[in-house]
């Protein structure tokens, strides 16, 4: 028999529970077969790559013609991505130390929405309502993003996608309309880049790396901190990201006593317009050429493994450096560290009484988009009917 899930109200050991936590994240397909799909949703988002009036021209072309490229990638690293894998896992082990250190909140349910692959966005709002919140029932969930710098390209995206769906499946709110009751309480986590428990996650994988080095050589190593490149359309209108991602390198260094020399440098660039440099293969290229044959690559965007780390990184750019010294330190994926860290960062949030970060509120200087605005307005708020 089918079981029947009860409605999400209070009970006798949690006043406030139980709580959502959704994972937000860009996804990838699980399989090869996947990848069409996966493109046709990436290059239609113009938050995240920005082809103007043509997008609807241009975005399904450019996925159709990258497909079979990209599908023997996803080939060559197991035959599809493990990000969903990952996320589910820290999600779902992230939730069992809250349930612990957060009683009041309990239980805490793990979601993952993606932005490209299933889970889709709509697909875990739908699993939301089946599972008892919202849709008259109430219920809080926390929006926690996996991109722990902010950009408008990646949480930004996600977030009006979530905020799409909202309003498609709990009621369209207007100007001045009254919120729907019983809808669920949204708060979002919308960026996280020097939390202590993420640096020092990062700091070990480096030191782990740094040691398979003679020690004579270990000072002189060069770290090349690698994040997903942004067109400069984006930086220029006043993203925050390239900051953030400065901010999150700048205390790993601290953190490691500043005791190798370091550079930051931009991946996954497409197309031919202009993107934030200088690129991590033209970087580890250079320097190799150079002589400087000892280079650690760090992932200091991402927090699993995928595409961009197992393929782009181990396959790509350190093949084609062609030499052994050039290593990449290993990605978060179930570091207890990280997850822990998570827990805090959550833990830290349904305490706080806020709805979102300040710096959310805020638009880029250069920022024209309706869309944008008012799912600002919404998240921001939220926190009129949080009850800390």
């Amino acid at each position: 028999m089918a079981t029947v899930v009860p409605p999400v109200t209070q009970d006798a050991t949690s006043s406030k529970g139980p709580t959502a936590m959704v994972f937000m994240n860009m996804g990838g397909p699980s399989t090869t077969d996947e990848v069409g799909d996966f493109l046709s949703r990436l290059f239609a988002d113009g938050d995240l790559i920005p082809l103007g009036r043509l997008q609807g021209y241009l975005g399904p072309l450019i996925s159709r013609r990258r497909t079979p490229k990209i599908q023997k990638q996803y080939a060559a690293i197991g035959g599809g991505s493990p990000i969903r894998k990952w996320s589910e896992y820290q999600s779902g082990e992230m939730c069992k130390i809250l349930d612990r250190i957060s009683p009041e909140t309990a239980p805490h349910k793990p979601y993952v929405a993606f932005r490209y692959a299933d889970p889709l966005t709509e697909e875990m709002y739908t699993r939301l309502l089946e599972d008892g919140f919202g849709a008259g029932k109430g219920g809080r969930a926390v929006a926690f993003t996996q991109y722990p710098q902010y950009s408008c390209s990646t949480t930004g995206s996600s977030l009006n996608e979530l905020w799409k769906w909202r309003n498609r499946l709990e009621g369209k709110r207007v100007i001045g309309e009254v919120e729907p009751e019983g809808s669920i309480t949204w708060s979002v986590i919308d960026r996280w880049p020097v939390h202590p428990g993420l640096v020092e996650a990062f700091a070990q994988n480096v030191e782990a790396q740094l040691a398979t080095y003679p020690e004579e050589k270990r000072k002189d190593v060069v770290l090349l901190f690698s994040a997903h490149s942004l067109p400069m359309s984006v930086v220029n209108r006043g993203d925050t990201y390239p900051a953030e991602v400065a901010a999150t390198v700048y205390a790993v260094m601290q953190r490691l006593g500043f005791s190798n020399p370091y550079r930051l440098c931009w991946q996954s660039q497409v197309g031919p317009s202009a993107w934030l440099g200088a690129q991590t293969s033209d970087t580890v290229q250079h320097y190799v050429e150079q002589g400087q044959t000892d280079l650690v690559l760090i992932p200091i965007a991402f927090t699993s493994d995928h595409i961009e780390t197992l393929f782009e990184l181990d396959q790509e750019v350190i093949h084609e450096a062609g030499h052994p010294g050039v290593k990449r330190a290993e990605s978060l994926n179930g570091s207890p560290i990280f997850i822990q860290a998570l827990a805090d960062i959550a833990y830290a949030h349904l305490r706080g009484g806020e709805s979102c970060s300040k710096q959310m509120g805020l638009r880029c200087q250069g920022c024209k988009s309706e869309r944008c605005l008012e799912q600002k307005k919404f998240f921001v708020g939220q926190s009129n009917l949080l009850s800390v």
